[in-house]
This record gives structure tokens, C-alpha cells and sequence, in this order.
């Protein structure tokens, strides 16, 4: 029988949704020291302004802050540091090529946890321009105003 995996989402990024059209999504690990997933355990952890790197053959995710725990003293790493996402060559290379080739982007989505792992979900993505945003807004907004509606009338 399969476990239920615990699943806690502890950052979103709301933002990357609004700027980008997401094409494909991957989870991803991510290399942390001790107090640093103590930290993100407690929800402590912010993408909002992040960005991700292809660099060496390795993926690197920059601007990505974790709050130093509180009880870490001298173990606490700088809370803005780059830190490496783990994922097989294969994927990696892919990546490389979609983003060297079709001016696509990596941007991080969320991160969470699952069973005892840390995960990050990274999208690769086109960005939007000004007349694609006031679209997705002008739908929100239409959206927003039926469900309005839809409440009303019942």
C-alpha cells in the first residue's frame, strides 16, 4: 500500500504567473545546510524575487531567501547565498538548450515539502508582454465580477 506523502507548501510565487507564461513544469531538490531546512520548516523562505541559472551543468537558483533560524548561531549560512538545484544531466541539458535556443526563461514557482524533502518547482517560461498582462487581468477581473454575480443570484 502506498504512503500518503506529507505535501506542505511553504512559498509561492505568485508573481511568476503574472509575468510569464509557464510551458512546462519540474521538481526539483535542492541543496541545503541544516539550519537552512529548519528555517524552511518553519515557512521562512521567499522566491518572490528569484531567478534561476544554468551554470557549469549545474542549476543554480539566485535571490532565493531563507531567514536565518534562531537557534543556529554560528551554523546560520547567508540568507541570500546561491543555492544548487538538484537534477539529472539529462533534464539539465534540456533545459540548456530550450533557454540558449528559445529565449525561454527559468523562474522558480514554489517551494515545499514532501516527505521529509525539501522540493522546488521551477517553470520554464516565455515572458509576457504589457497587452498579455492587462489580459490576464481584464479575465481575472471578468471572473471575479461572475463569481460576484453567481453568489447573488443564489
Amino acid at each position: 500500500m502506498a504512503e500518503k506523502q506529507e505535501f506542505a507548501l511553504k512559498a509561492n510565487n505568485k508573481k511568476a504567473y503574472f509575468d510569464y507564461f509557464i510551458e512546462q513544469k519540474y521538481e526539483t531538490g535542492i541543496e541545503l545546510f541544516g539550519t537552512e531546512v529548519k528555517s524552511v520548516r518553519q515557512g521562512k523562505v521567499s522566491i518572490k524575487e528569484s531567478f534561476i541559472k544554468i551554470e557549469h551543468g549545474e542549476v543554480i537558483v539566485y535571490g532565493m531567501h531563507i531567514s536565518p533560524y534562531e537557534q543556529g548561531n554560528i551554523f546560520n549560512r547567508d540568507p541570500l547565498r546561491p543555492k544548487k538545484l538538484l537534477m539529472h544531466k539529462a533534464e539539465i541539458r534540456k533545459l540548456n538548450a530550450d533557454v540558449m535556443q528559445k529565449g525561454y526563461t527559468l523562474v522558480p514557482l514554489q517551494v515545499y515539502i514532501r516527505g521529509r524533502l525539501v522540493k522546488v518547482e521551477i517553470g520554464l517560461a516565455r515572458g509576457k508582454k504589457n497587452y498579455d498582462k492587462r489580459e490576464t487581468t481584464a479575465k481575472k477581473e471578468l471572473n471575479r465580477e461572475m463569481e460576484r454575480n453567481f453568489k447573488i443570484r443564489v
